[in-house]
């Protein structure tokens, strides 16, 4: 008896809408092909420092556990580093592997090569990393909620 009380325990706690709102979706195909688009985009911007396009992609909220072990707590504060030269690139390739569909929520996980340009940290050295991105839906756009990313070291 107590396991089926336990049972009907957790099936009552998995159904509430809360935890409704976790549970992974089937993949989208059309979605996944405009969130490719987007993550690209905010690639492309990065590497442009075009802020603008950044303006329109991140919430003012936007965060990053950023790979020179700190966390950028908002769009603000990574425009300003952008802007000083501590985040910028003259390589950046993106390479979107794996799509997570959730309620109003899609995550791409995936790897990156970058090099860092002259002034910046690492300036010159190639840097392969893996990222996290999670984009999800506010006010009917797709914005770029929050972000990680780590350089992973080369193999030995």
């Amino acid at each position: 008896m107590k396991t089926i009380l336990l049972a009907l325990g957790m099936l009552f706690a998995a159904s509430s809408p809360a935890a409704a709102q976790l549970l992974q979706l089937p993949v989208d195909n059309a979605l996944q092909e405009q969130i490719r688009a987007l993550d690209l985009a905010h690639a492309k911007a990065i590497f442009e420092g075009d802020k603008a396009v950044l303006q329109e992609l991140l919430p003012d909220d936007h965060t990053v556990n950023h790979p020179t072990n700190r966390i950028v707590q908002e769009k603000a504060e990574l425009l300003k580093l952008i802007g000083d030269g501590v985040i910028r690139y003259t390589r950046f390739e993106r390479r979107p592997e794996k799509f997570l569909f959730y309620k109003d929520m899609v995550v791409v996980m995936g790897d990156e090569t970058v090099i860092p340009a002259p002034g910046a940290p690492n300036a010159g050295v190639i840097l392969r990393r893996r990222y996290t991105n999670a984009w999800m839906l506010q006010d009917g756009k797709w914005r770029l909620a929050f972000r990680h990313a780590n350089n992973v070291l080369p193999n030995r």
